[in-house]
């Protein structure tokens, strides 16, 4: 199988690298998406910061290349709005959606509208600096990046129909204080149409239980088409 994995807010594909690192020895291909603006050495463009729709098509065009191969398509927090708005456009290439303690929109939802009130606090202060980006928050890994404060606001639209019965998992990371995810995971759990795993580790699954979460998504049947 092939693992396409979009990560949250600020953070780039380098959280995904311990978990790539055992999917590739069980054989499986990763592709860990590092999403504009994000990179290491900084955004392409300051003044022009890329919005839900360019993460959206960037992560598509990769889907797009892919060869044929079954593919899993997964996303961490943010990523969760970015891995939904593909799946609407490109659901017949893809056979797994995979939300590991991530946002999972309804045509209309943004991460803003989906957060919660402290998370909503977090990004107005830290977009005080420049209006545009939300500055890293405390004790994230150093080389995390700035975020574009116009992919947390967009709205996602969302209306197409996958083709065929697209295996969709929810991880959670557990009942972390703050979480904006706990009534989704209830809610999910008692949804036939999802597979829910809880890994309790907090938010921040792939970096504090790469094992856990690499055993999970080996896990997952190769297609559903």
């Amino acid at each position: 199988m092939k693992f396409v994995m979009v990560p949250g807010g600020w953070q780039g594909g380098w959280v995904f690298d311990s978990v790539a690192a055992e999917l590739n020895r069980d054989g499986h291909q990763v592709e860990a998406v590092t999403l504009s603006g994000l990179e290491l050495d900084g955004p392409v463009d300051v003044d022009r910061p890329p919005n839900l729709d360019t993460h959206i098509d960037q992560v598509a065009e990769i889907v797009e290349s892919s060869d044929g191969a079954p593919l899993a398509l997964c996303g961490h927090s943010y990523g969760g709005m970015v891995i939904a708005g593909v799946a609407d456009r490109l659901g017949d290439r893809l056979d797994q959606l995979v939300f590991i303690d991530a946002y999972v929109p309804e045509d209309g939802d943004s991460c803003w509208s989906l957060t919660s009130d402290g998370f909503r606090e977090l990004f107005v202060a830290g977009v005080r600096g420049d209006g545009r980006w939300v500055a890293v928050p405390d004790g994230l890994d150093p080389r995390a990046r700035p975020h574009p404060m116009a992919s947390f606001v967009q709205s996602v639209s969302l209306g197409g129909d996958p083709g065929h019965a697209l295996g969709r998992t929810f991880i959670s990371g557990g009942a972390w204080a703050g979480s904006p995810f706990v009534t989704l995971t209830e809610r999910l759990r008692e949804d036939s149409d999802w597979q829910v795993h809880e890994i309790p580790v907090g938010h921040n699954i792939a970096r504090r239980d790469p094992h856990g979460l690499a055993a999970v998504l080996r896990d997952l049947p190769p297609g559903s088409a």
